[in-house]
């Protein structure tokens, strides 16, 4: 059984920073595909960043060049580091992990298990 839980959410001026950080438990191994997804609410899931085998990074076009997804597996640990955060990145922020083999590292359908959330409010 997996487990995800999310930290570091928080309200932030526009042009701040937040540094998300999702830390797994149970049978998860190195090689799977770990993911950072938002959802704004009355909107879909929408993925943010990817961290795949290998160390491979796949990044939404909104979050490439101001987001940087970071991955300590030893520690089980996936972060996100935002920075220059504006009002449109207010939403709630998942952890996701998935299987080796993710064709579609930003789509929700790809992962087997979620975090609960942490909620990231930019005014």
């Amino acid at each position: 059984h997996v487990q995800l839980v999310e930290s570091g959410g928080g309200s932030v001026l526009a042009g701040g920073s937040l540094r998300l950080s999702c830390v797994a438990s149970g049978s998860i191994r190195s090689n799977w595909c770990m993911g950072w997804f938002r959802q704004a609410p009355g909107k879909q899931r929408t993925g943010v960043a990817s961290s795949g085998s290998g160390g491979a990074t796949t990044y939404a076009d909104f979050a490439q060049g101001r987001f940087t997804v970071s991955r300590d597996n030893a520690r089980q640990t996936l972060n996100l580091q935002m920075n220059g955060l504006n009002s449109d990145d207010t939403a709630m922020y998942y952890c996701a992990a998935g299987a080796p083999l993710v064709h579609s590292p930003l789509e929700p359908y790809e992962y087997n298990y979620w975090g609960q959330g942490t909620q990231v409010t930019v005014s």
